[in-house]
């Protein structure tokens, strides 16, 4: 193609929608490749027999309309698109392991209101009461700090001195976190063990990691966040997201192209340093950009399109420090309404977590997701039924080597050993199920494109904080990085 674009995002995740859409609202030519037949990524939706399930997160943030920090608002502003949403009453709760204080098991419920939360954890805690209010305290200092600032990257100096110049105080009042731990804030104040497993879960459950290999920076957004916008669904599915950000950079001149396989990034040398000019489909077309930014995971980004022999010295010691996160098992279900107690007044929670064993956190088939929108959106769902997704981490060596009847029957025994575990919060499950779909960490290579299923990079090792986590620029002049392609997350916040 002889037309130069502004810049190319490689994958219609909503990082390159997001991206894309802030780049058309300033009058950029932008280009959008995305390999599936629809956009989203793992933010996106697919339809079974009336129902509609979301590929991934159903708990979604961002959607406030105060402070700085709704970013799935900014994001659709920009190209004047806006969603319906729905308030989710609560916003998840937890179902953690026995213990001898708790020989029922920990059992936690997040509301809205952030007071509401910290005097049931404390009820839980009383022994912990001050070390509980000064580390949640530390992550809403440091919440109300990012939420004045316009967060963008924090590699560009000309923003970082605007910031400052702006908001000093608020600058002034995140330096000291910026290289610290969620781990090692917590212990600093709280001496419970079972407390400070509590944080891991809380950590893991957006992160991927425990708190010791969370900054606290990204805790301070997330845990403090949830209490500031809250939780709110969009009405008709996640996918409503990627849809409308497409829908609104083409309404602003940029193009999106589906179906597009990049087979690699052009570059060429400039003086002795990589640049990134344009990218190769497999069906031969070339497009030709002043800047590329990838979607796509970073292992999917350099060892497939850059290709090793353009790797430098730099990539190479990222893939020390930084490991994959693992993949998911996913479990997407319709099931009848007579399994879900509910009445008039009163709504059953829809998100939560379940762990049986400590030990177990960060091991496949450990944590355990589910997500039931259907409860809060009946349009997801036929009258009388309801959707259930459920996940958990697993990784691709876990399905090598299985293929045809051994595979599918592997499927099938990891599907019956999630709903057994489901019966705790559904009584009733197994037997209620209208349909059934499974995925393991092959069907997310399959279909989302994403290296060994994975869902970003992880420290290898614990992470001076913030400062250690990568950023979005490569070792590639013009070549970007964004989505889980430099942070590990759960999509807009689970997988």
């Amino acid at each position: 193609m002889d037309a130069e674009y502004d810049a190319i995002i490689i994958g219609g995740g909503v990082g390159g929608l997001t991206s894309a859409a802030q780049m058309v609202a300033r009058g950029l030519q932008v280009l959008v490749l995305e390999k599936y037949l629809v956009p989203g990524g793992s933010a996106s939706h697919f339809k079974r027999q009336g129902y509609t399930f979301d590929v991934g997160s159903s708990m979604m943030f961002g959607f406030g309309n105060k402070g700085t920090t709704n970013l799935t608002c900014r994001a659709l502003g920009a190209v004047n698109k806006q969603l319906e949403t729905v308030p989710d009453p609560t916003q998840i709760k937890y179902h953690l392991p026995a213990s001898q204080r708790f020989p029922q098991g920990l059992k936690l419920t997040v509301g809205r209101s952030r007071e509401e939360f910290l005097s049931n954890l404390v009820s839980l805690f009383p022994h912990e009461a001050e070390g509980i209010h000064k580390f949640y305290g530390i992550c809403w200092d440091i919440f109300n700090c990012l939420n004045t600032l316009e967060l963008k990257s924090l590699e560009e100096p000309l923003y970082l001195a605007e910031q400052f110049v702006k908001h000093p105080l608020a600058c002034l009042r995140l330096v000291p976190h910026l290289t610290s731990n969620t781990g090692d804030v917590a212990a600093k104040f709280i001496k419970d063990p079972e407390l400070l497993r509590l944080i891991d879960a809380e950590c893991f459950v957006f992160s991927t990691v425990p708190a010791s290999h969370t900054p606290i920076i990204n805790a301070g957004m997330v845990l403090s966040g949830r209490f500031y916008g809250h939780i709110n669904y969009p009405r008709g599915g996640v996918g409503k997201i990627p849809q409308a950000l497409a829908e609104g950079l083409v309404e602003h001149g940029g193009a999106v192209v589906y179906g597009a396989h990049v087979r690699n990034i052009m570059t060429e040398d400039v003086g002795g340093t990589r640049k990134a000019v344009g990218v190769k489909l497999t069906d031969g077309r070339e497009f030709k950009a002043k800047a590329l930014i990838s979607n796509a995971t970073r292992w999917d980004t350099f060892e497939r399109m850059v290709g090793e022999e353009n790797m430098s010295k730099s990539e190479t010691l990222f893939r020390t420090r930084y490991k994959r996160a693992p993949s998911f098992f996913s479990l997407h279900m319709g099931v009848d309404a007579s399994v879900f107690p509910q009445t008039d007044d009163q709504v059953m929670d829809v998100h939560h977590i379940i762990l049986d064993d400590w030990a177990k956190l960060q091991e496949p088939f450990g944590l355990l997701f589910l997500s039931m929108p259907s409860l809060i959106d009946p349009s997801v769902a036929p009258a009388g039924k309801h959707v259930v997704h459920a996940f958990t981490s697993d990784w691709m060596d876990n399905w090598q080597g299985l293929n045809g009847d051994a595979y599918a029957a592997k499927k099938q025994e990891k599907a019956n050993e999630l709903t057994r575990r489901l019966e705790a919060v559904l009584p009733g499950l197994c037997g209620a199920i209208d349909m059934q779909e499974a995925g393991t960490p092959k069907t997310h290579r399959r279909h989302l494109g994403r290296n060994g299923g994975t869902y970003g990079p992880i420290p290898s090792r614990k992470p001076l904080g913030i400062i250690g986590m990568p950023f979005n620029r490569t070792s590639i002049k013009g070549l970007y990085c964004v989505g889980d392609s430099f942070q590990a997350r759960a999509s807009m916040l689970w997988p």
